[in-house]
């Protein structure tokens, strides 16, 4: 199931194999402290490629969030522990 968090994201933003993302570490993190207050879950930013992701994990469950339309939405993007050579 995907989310899309409620807030506007006015922010820079680059794609990455089809997802867009934050351009800044300082806007992604950011916008991680806002969606970590929102779910009641810690959030952190992670770079991806050549742009910034918002991971985290909500009822068990790793999320990867982007942008969308200027909102937050869940994305699929592989996770460090799946060895993806795409984040630091």
């Amino acid at each position: 199931m995907t989310t899309i968090f409620a807030t506007p994201v006015f922010d820079a933003t680059v794609i990455f194999e089809g997802n867009e993302l934050f351009k800044g570490q300082g806007s992604a993190t950011q916008w991680a402290q806002k969606l970590a207050a929102e779910i009641g879950s810690p959030v952190v930013a992670k770079k991806i490629g050549t742009g910034w992701a918002l991971c985290g994990t909500v009822d068990g469950a790793d999320c990867v969030w982007g942008i969308y339309g200027q909102r937050l939405k869940r994305i699929t993007a592989q996770t460090p522990a799946s060895g993806s050579k795409h984040f630091l």
